[in-house]
């Protein structure tokens, strides 16, 4: 705390909080200037300097609070991210042979030519084994039309 005398019978009360531990905010030792006669003094300046104390306090236990909700809240979070990947761990091993089995199965693509008809989409590439019989009827059917003739 300083004092400094003005013109006239003015004083100015200069109080320069100090930080009580390194870790300790900047916003907590903001300082305060008073200036006003000796009777203005007297009578203002406790009540100034209690208000002001009290705010700061309260900026203090809400910084603490801040700062403890925000641990918790990191916290959860590293918790949370940890059971997921245990989670993912436990399931990715049971999924990854069936990618393997469809890998071995499945055929690589070929690329077409360029007179490369594509097959429509409902015809079969092998006949079936019924298509014999039909062409048996079919034939069947011929012979029947050029003996008619």
């Amino acid at each position: 705390m300083t004092v400094t005398s003005l013109e006239e019978d003015q004083i100015r009360v200069n109080i320069l909080p100090k930080k009580l531990a390194d870790g300790e905010n900047a916003a907590l030792t903001t300082p305060m200037n008073f200036t006003g006669t000796a009777a203005e003094l007297d009578a203002q300046l406790p009540d100034a300097i209690v208000s002001f104390v009290a705010s700061h306090l309260e900026l203090k236990n809400t910084l603490d609070r801040a700062k403890e909700e925000m641990a918790a809240a990191a916290k959860a979070a590293q918790d949370d991210a940890r059971n997921k990947s245990k989670t993912a761990k436990k399931t990715a091993p049971a999924a990854e042979p069936a990618k393997k089995d469809e890998q071995t199965t499945a055929k690589p693509p070929t690329a077409r030519g360029l007179f490369d008809v594509p097959s429509p989409v409902g015809a079969r590439s092998t006949p079936p084994a019924d298509s014999d019989e039909e062409a048996e009827i079919l034939a069947e059917i011929k012979q029947d039309q050029e003996t008619e003739e």
